[in-house]
C-alpha cells in the first residue's frame, strides 16, 4: 500500500436467503450476481414499460448499466463498517433510494439540457435573479453542500457520504423539476436559472 494510501475492509454482505459463509458453500460468484441483477433491471423494465423503444443491443446495454449501477451505489451507500442487507430486486427500484434512480434523474437532466440546447437556447451564468422561490432555494442551498459531503467523507474514510449526498441531491431536483416548468418558463432569465441548477445539479452527480 502506497503512502498516502488507507486500506479498510468492508462488514459482512447478507443476501434475503441468508449470510454468505465460504464453510457452508454459500458463496456468491460475483459474476453469477452481476447476471441476477442484469435480469432483475430487464425484467422491471419490461413490467414498467420502459426502454421499449430501442433497440435489443441498445437496451441489453442499458440493462447492464443499470444493474452494474444498483450493485455499485448500494454497496457505496452503507457505511463501510457496517453489515449490509443486500436484495437485488430492491436495489433496482426505480424509486427510493438506489442507483437506478439517480441514473434515471441523471438522464432527466441531460435531456433537459439537450432539449435546450436543440431549441437553442444557451445558458448564461451571469444571469440576474430577483426571487427564487423554496424549491429553487432548496436545490440551490443543496448543491451548494457537495463541497463539505466530499470533505467529510474524505476525513471520515466514507464513501457513503458522498453517494447519499447524491441521492439528497436528485430527491431535491424531482421534486424541484415537478414543481416548476424549465423550458416552457416563459421569463427567459428565469429559465436560464433553472437551466444552470440543472447543469450544476448533473456535475455533482
Amino acid at each position: 500500500m502506497g503512502e498516502g494510501f488507507v486500506s479498510f475492509s468492508y462488514g459482512m454482505v447478507e443476501l434475503p436467503s441468508g449470510k454468505m459463509k465460504s464453510r457452508e458453500g454459500k458463496v456468491v460468484d460475483a459474476d453469477d450476481l452481476v447476471d441476477e441483477m442484469i435480469q432483475v433491471a430487464r425484467d422491471m423494465s419490461a413490467e414498467l414499460g420502459k426502454l421499449e423503444t430501442l433497440s435489443k443491443e441498445d437496451a441489453e446495454d442499458t440493462f447492464r448499466m443499470i444493474a452494474l449501477g444498483a450493485l455499485k451505489y448500494f454497496i457505496l451507500k452503507v457505511d463501510p463498517r457496517k453489515n449490509m442487507m443486500f436484495n437485488p430486486a430492491e436495489s433496482i427500484d426505480f424509486n427510493g433510494n438506489t442507483g437506478p434512480f439517480i441514473q434515471y434523474t441523471y438522464a432527466r437532466i441531460k435531456s433537459v439540457l439537450r432539449k435546450a440546447k436543440q431549441n437553442n437556447i444557451t445558458i448564461d451564468e451571469n444571469v440576474k435573479i430577483n426571487s427564487l422561490s423554496s424549491k429553487e432555494k432548496d436545490l440551490l442551498k443543496r448543491i451548494t453542500l457537495f463541497p463539505k459531503a466530499v470533505k467529510e467523507a474524505g476525513d471520515n474514510f466514507s464513501p457513503a457520504i458522498i453517494a447519499n449526498y447524491c441521492y439528497d441531491l436528485v430527491k431535491e431536483f424531482n421534486q424541484f423539476y415537478h414543481e416548476h416548468s424549465i423550458l416552457s418558463e416563459p421569463n427567459k432569465d428565469q429559465l436560464n436559472f433553472r437551466l444552470i441548477l440543472s447543469s450544476y445539479c448533473r456535475t455533482d452527480c
